[in-house]
């Protein structure tokens, strides 16, 4: 039998537990003047930066960032259709990176009751040098199973020895343009759950890291 080229895909999949958990905040205010809507919304951000630059001197916070003042005024309409004053409406916003869910858990429920702020999304993550590792593995164990999978085919040909000719992530080998296909790197969002009613708790969810290649084999 003549040489046969083989090509396979191969995959592998890492569900790792979060490291880090970004979470947003804004606090916000409004009124008919825009000076005291400004001065008031300064007011509330003050506790909410305090507390994150506490937990910042103390370690559970590692990276923050406050957002300027925004402010926009909004005129509304009455029910006979008039424009009436205008309204202002002004909010800072806030994001903090926790290294504990449950630091993150306690200092959410400190603030939520605060007059003026809204609690948003949380990105759950890993550190750059721990993403980076496991991508690296997972990139290895996607191409061993494509190795496998040529050596298995070949075998059922009555070939034996494979050669790699040409591997690439999905779309690549064929084209030579990426194909839209799943990411390396797939992170889930937060769960959320109210305990009993008061005490609000965010409990992270696995991080799933994926690698799939194609891959050229030469079976002779």
């Amino acid at each position: 039998m003549s040489d046969v080229t083989v090509t396979v895909r191969g995959e592998h999949e890492a569900r790792v537990a979060p490291e880090r958990a970004t979470i947003s905040v804004s606090v916000r205010a409004e009124g008919p003047e825009r000076a005291s809507v400004v001065d008031h919304v300064m007011t509330l951000a003050e506790p909410v930066r305090a507390s994150i630059t506490q937990r910042a001197d103390a370690g559970s916070v590692v990276d923050w960032t406050s957002k300027r003042l925004s402010v926009r005024a909004e005129r509304p309409w009455n029910n006979d259709g008039k424009r009436l004053a205008p309204v202002y409406y002004a909010s800072i916003d806030f994001t903090a990176t926790f290294v504990e869910a449950s630091e993150l858990s306690i200092w959410v429920s400190d603030i939520s009751p605060w007059d003026g702020v809204e609690v948003g999304w949380v990105n759950w993550h890993l550190t750059p040098e721990t993403s980076a590792r496991i991508e690296r593995e997972v990139a290895a164990q996607a191409v061993g199973v494509a190795v496998t999978r040529a050596e298995t085919y070949a075998h059922a040909l009555g070939l034996g020895e494979v050669t790699p000719r040409e591997i690439a992530d999905v779309g690549l080998i064929s084209s030579g343009q990426p194909s839209p296909a799943a990411p390396m790197m797939k992170a889930r969002g937060a769960a959320f759950a109210a305990d009993s009613g008061a005490a609000m708790q965010y409990e992270p969810e696995d991080i799933v890291i994926s690698a799939t290649v194609e891959a050229r084999f030469l079976a002779r």
